[in-house]
């Protein structure tokens, strides 16, 4: 069996594990955007539901990669109230349907990291990632190089997909 070692990657969780002080970015983005629809275009909201809203993801692993969130800070989807879930896989499921439409993948990767051993980057507000795939999406150069190609910019990717709402039910 071939392996390919990332030894960056250890780096980067000894860093995140080390961080003890960091304020919430997704609670950062729901008590700034909540009545300002500028600052949702600048946090690159799409979508705001009652209880959940959906973002791009600032470090996307590839074109179209959404995150739902809930609005209140929880670490677990145990912690949501039954509303909270129901408003949240709804979202989801409305955000996948976007993402079909605006780029047509061959498929979608969603779900989410629970803890951040389960490669969470903000492990104590959960969401969860939407990844529209490709085949052959993910070749050398993500796994050699360290580099994820992402074919338009995150302006493009809002615009696209919130043009798209709509058409969706």
């Amino acid at each position: 069996m071939d392996r390919i070692y990332a030894t960056w990657r250890n780096q980067w969780v000894q860093k995140l594990s080390s961080e003890t002080d960091i304020s919430c970015p997704f609670c950062s983005i729901e008590q700034n955007g909540m009545s300002n629809p500028d600052i949702d275009v600048k946090n690159y909201v799409v979508k705001r539901q009652k209880t959940c809203f959906a973002v791009l993801n600032l470090y996307p692993y590839g074109t179209g990669h959404l995150l739902v969130i809930p609005s209140r800070h929880v670490a677990d989807l145990s912690d949501l109230s039954n509303d909270e879930r129901a408003d949240l896989f709804e979202l989801l499921r409305k955000s996948i349907e976007v993402v079909k439409l605006t780029y047509a993948p061959d498929g979608i990767n969603f779900g989410a990291n629970l803890g951040r051993s389960a490669g969470a980057g903000i492990p104590d507000h959960f969401h969860m990632h939407i990844l529209p795939r490709w085949t052959g999406d993910s070749g050398f150069i993500t796994t050699i190089s360290e580099t994820r190609v992402i074919s338009e910019s995150l302006e493009q990717t809002l615009e696209k997909l919130s043009n798209n709402w709509d058409k969706v039910n």
